[in-house]
């Protein structure tokens, strides 16, 4: 049976789409209902739905940025067999939003749900939920992203963040890092990858190897995502850098760089980025 989880500010609009929701798709199990974004990345961690239905315009967190913490929850690679979850955006109506929505990188709802539209976005969920059931049954193949896990998706909630909160600054340019005993100033287009551990986040140029105390999830919200690609839960990659793209004996595909021996590897939950391979 899938669960969904439902965030929005007004209680009554909760309930009217709670009320929608079965009667296009009365499989569905709604399973928590959070009142801001705090509470969305919260109970999504805690339920682990199929899909979360969010507000975009939200106190505290808006249903934008909720979406970006939610894309950097842990999935089955590092969890409990969660496979991540399908993102549907509740918005009154604004033409920005409504056009980039419709570019089809991520479905949307306007207020208040009505029973037409909303069915039609319950029928791409579930196409969308059974050609993945089916690709990870075959493991010849590898299973499509998830949307929040697209660099499409990404670059969108970078724009729509940016739209809800005019005042955030600007994208790094550059990088303070640690290089041995000494602080370097390091140009972001100049970093070929950066990866995570617990503690630290390695930044990688052709010359230089520098460690600096960030993590992936708070780099995502500095970086320029047109430039960079999410390619594994603790690693970005420059696009630009990107030189190649194998496999290895296990079937895992490795990302190469200019400038680097190293081969980056590319997650299961990131595989569709690079469909040809």
């Amino acid at each position: 049976m899938p669960r969904a989880l439902i965030a929005d500010d007004e209680r009554l609009l909760r309930e009217q789409l709670r009320a929608r929701l079965t009667e296009v798709w009365p499989e569905l199990e709604i399973v928590a209902e959070a009142k801001n974004g705090l509470e969305a990345v919260a109970l999504t961690e805690q339920h682990h739905p199929d899909i979360v239905f969010l507000d975009i315009r939200m106190p505290g967190l808006t249903g934008v940025d909720a979406a970006r913490q939610i894309a950097q929850l842990p999935t089955y690679e590092d969890a409990d067999g969660w496979p991540g979850c399908e993102i549907v955006f509740i918005t009154a109506y604004d033409q920005y939003a409504v056009q980039a929505f419709e570019q089809g990188v991520v479905d949307y709802v306007l207020k208040p749900a009505e029973r037409e539209r909303l069915l039609l976005t319950v029928q791409r969920i579930r196409q969308r939920m059974t050609e993945r059931a089916s690709h990870a049954s075959d493991e010849s193949t590898d299973t499509p992203l998830l949307a929040t896990h697209t660099p499409d998706m990404q670059r969108l909630l970078q724009r729509l963040s940016s739209q809800l909160n005019p005042q955030a600054p600007a994208k790094l340019q550059w990088i303070q890092a640690t290089v041995r005993q000494s602080i370097q100033m390091i140009a972001v287009e100049d970093v070929l990858f950066f990866i995570s551990d617990e503690k630290y986040t390695r930044v990688q140029t052709a010359t230089v190897e520098a460690l600096i105390r960030k993590p992936i999830k708070e780099l995502i919200e500095e970086l320029d995502m047109q430039l960079f690609w999410q390619i594994h839960r603790s690693t970005l990659v420059n696009v630009k850098a990107i030189t190649g793209v194998s496999r290895d004996e296990r079937g895992r595909q490795l990302v190469s760089v200019r400038g680097s021996t190293e081969k980056l590897e590319v997650s299961r939950s990131y595989a569709g980025l690079f469909k040809a391979m």
